[in-house]
């Protein structure tokens, strides 16, 4: 294990650090104007949504690394107090990507991207039309948090109107994630596609409060097949299956199927079993995965 103290690297180091570890990071396309109208576009990786009611999103544009300057989505917010939060998502990376650069003042990033400023209806800022969700917000304070380059400058928003592409929505009215295809942030030049294989469901734990790791039996809680993560899918069940019910599992086609495989081979059967947990717990079949483990520990 290498241990860096942030006091004795570069700045430049622990930067690179921080983005490479804290990924992957949502993004904040930002839209501003100044006082005198100049549109700014620009993302931002420091972000996140931090407060539901009232529904509050911060961001932070860090003063740059090599030269200690501003951006100007900061500039602008500290004028107006005004920002839209635009979500980019794969269709428009390439764009969002292309609006980081550091244009000199004044040029419009909504021209040299190619998307499209759709006026808001409470902020003098355009929205980017081609945006699959767009927050109109008023900027309730900016923190700053050092002076030095790459000290960032907290930007806390209150949302005052949510547009959002119905065409992202399933039938229940929710963001779908896969219609939503959004991006996020890595280290150097990666970013991740939040589509396809990239997105996988996760139980929440049970509110009646799972039994934990600490309780499984210590067959299945020292298994060298099993994870971290099938024991903590175990352990977030309430009740562990009585004895009559991993009994009569024998009967189960797959099980019964192996029983005979195996009949002569104990430690063949008990390996198979415990498999066969595993890909029961990864197909979220935690009850019957829990009486197949179980009955590998009667092997």
């Amino acid at each position: 294990m290498k241990t860096i103290n942030p006091k004795e690297a570069s700045t430049a180091d622990v930067h690179a650090l921080l983005l490479g570890a804290i990924a992957p990071r949502p993004i904040a396309f930002a839209s501003t104007t100044d006082t005198d109208g100049n549109v700014n576009l620009s993302p931002f990786s420091f972000f996140n949504v931090f407060s539901a009611n009232p529904p509050i999103l911060v961001f932070s544009p860090a003063r740059r690394v090599r030269d200690n300057t501003t951006k100007h989505t900061l500039e602008n917010v500290l004028q107006t107090n005004e920002v839209v939060i635009n979500i980019a998502n794969h269709v428009i990376v390439e764009q969002m990507s292309l609006a980081s650069t550091e244009y000199d003042f004044g040029v419009n990033e909504f021209v040299k991207s190619g998307l499209t400023p759709q006026k808001s209806e409470l902020v003098k800022a355009p929205r980017v039309l081609e945006a699959p969700v767009a927050f109109e917000c008023k900027v309730n304070e900016v923190i700053s948090l050092g002076n030095e380059g790459g000290a960032g400058n907290l930007i806390i928003c209150e949302v005052l109107l949510i547009h959002v592409q119905e065409s992202i929505l399933d039938a229940a009215g929710k963001i779908d994630p896969f219609k939503l295809d959004a991006v996020a942030r890595m280290g150097g030049d990666y970013y991740l596609r939040a589509n396809g294989d990239a997105i996988f469901e996760l139980p929440k734990p049970v509110r009646n409060k799972g039994i934990g790791v600490d309780q499984l039996p210590a067959f299945i809680r020292n298994s060298s097949i099993l994870t971290g993560n099938n024991l903590g899918r175990l352990g977030n069940t309430e009740v562990i299956p009585a004895p009559d019910e991993v009994n009569a599992y024998k009967t189960d086609p797959q099980v019964a199927q192996l029983l005979a495989k195996y009949n002569n081979d104990p430690e063949a059967l008990r390996k198979e079993l415990e498999e066969l947990g595993k890909k029961l717990l990864e197909e979220n079949q935690v009850l019957a995965a829990w009486k197949v483990l179980l009955l590998a520990a009667e092997v």
